[in-house]
């Protein structure tokens, strides 16, 4: 029995259920991670020897890049819905062709840090940056080799908007969405402290 009907007896044995409900725990054991380390950050400033900087402007560029993407992804997901193949691949590689920037600009910001000498040992402050920044990219990452994939079955596998083609879509879109509001406040949260 597929772990979503113990909550929700009257749903009959569905896999497409079964992956949504997969897909939500991944998040939420995300969230709970970011949780800790954030929190981590709150408990350890007040102690002292912390050391002040401002973000590099390349943070704020990513953003717009991860917000783009996620518009794109959204309008490939309604594409695929609508049967629009042609629509569908023009979002799917601009969708995909953003998250890659993203991960290229976050890559300047951490270089842009070490030239100005913001080495991950200078200070915990400093750490608690790459390690916020770097752990979020990896997770952008594993989105994007879910993205490229989807990229290539767009063009390699004959257009059909099946359920299940619909169904892989719409996590595709959720997750990435996702990655993009967690983007967001792990920089709200680094700007307001």
């Amino acid at each position: 029995m597929p772990i979503v009907q113990m909550f929700h007896k009257e749903l009959p044995p569905d896999k497409i259920q079964a992956y949504k409900f997969a897909l939500w725990i991944g998040m939420a054991s995300i969230i709970m991670f970011f949780a800790a380390i954030t929190s981590a950050y709150l408990v350890r400033k007040p102690v002292g020897n912390w050391y002040e900087f401002k973000l590099p402007v390349q943070f704020f560029y990513s953003t717009i890049l991860i917000v783009l993407s996620s518009v794109f992804i959204e309008n490939a997901y309604k594409s695929m819905k609508l049967g629009n193949e042609n629509r569908y691949k023009l979002n799917i590689v601009f969708g995909t062709a953003l998250g890659l920037a993203f991960i290229v600009m976050q890559i300047i910001s951490w270089k842009v840090m070490v030239s100005t000498g913001l080495f991950i040992d200078l200070n915990v402050s400093v750490s608690f940056l790459y390690v916020i920044s770097g752990f979020h990219a990896l997770h952008v990452i594993g989105g994007l080799v879910v993205l490229l994939i989807s990229l290539l079955n767009a063009f390699l596998i004959e257009f059909q908007p099946d359920p299940m083609r619909i169904l892989k879509s719409n996590l595709v879109r959720q997750y990435w969405h996702f990655v993009g509001i967690l983007w967001l406040y792990l920089l709200i949260f680094l700007i307001l402290q």
